[in-house]
């Protein structure tokens, strides 16, 4: 899996001026880029990425652009990667659009908002309703942590450890 990044929105250019332009010049990339990866028995995954906090001038913003732009590419090994910090802070209603994106998810990331560190940080998102949600949906794929973590890196995971112990497994997800 590799992530195909959308591209930037020109410095000083209108967004809407310039976004059917953009979303043409991806759909054709996207086209090309899939059949080449296709060659490779590889999946290529589109993100969209908050234009509120993280990048004003990302192209791709909200599920329903990727979506809408995955459709239109028509190509079953391009996939969305769903980053619910993003999502949360564009969008929000996290169910229900894992639940209606769910088809075309290849990839999920976490981070809590809004100081996009560790799950249980204080913040807006309920990860361990989130995690069962995904279970109920038959989610099997991985789920990437990018997040800042507040220490080192054993102690950004720690989150996890405290996680499995409420469901009665053992480190590294193995039942008791």
């Amino acid at each position: 899996r590799i992530h195909l990044m959308a591209g930037r929105v020109p410095q000083g250019a209108d967004r809407a001026a310039v976004a059917r332009e953009m979303e043409t010049t991806f759909t054709e990339n996207l086209r090309y880029a899939a059949d080449l990866l296709a060659q490779e028995d590889m999946i290529g995954l589109v993100e969209p990425i908050n234009n509120r906090i993280t990048d004003p001038c990302y192209f791709l913003n909200t599920p329903h652009q990727a979506a809408a732009i995955l459709e239109k590419v028509g190509r079953p090994n391009l996939k969305l990667q769903l980053d619910l910090f993003h999502c949360q802070i564009m969008d929000g209603n996290l169910s229900r659009n894992l639940e209606t994106y769910f088809p075309l998810i290849g990839h999920i990331q976490i981070a809590q908002v809004p100081g996009r560190h560790e799950p249980d940080s204080p913040g807006e998102l309920n990860f361990p309703y989130i995690f069962e949600l995904l279970e109920s949906l038959s989610y099997t794929g991985y789920v990437g942590c990018e997040y800042a973590p507040k220490g080192n890196t054993l102690e950004g995971l720690g989150w996890l450890r405290s996680y499995w112990e409420s469901r009665g497994l053992q480190h590294g997800g193995t039942s008791k």
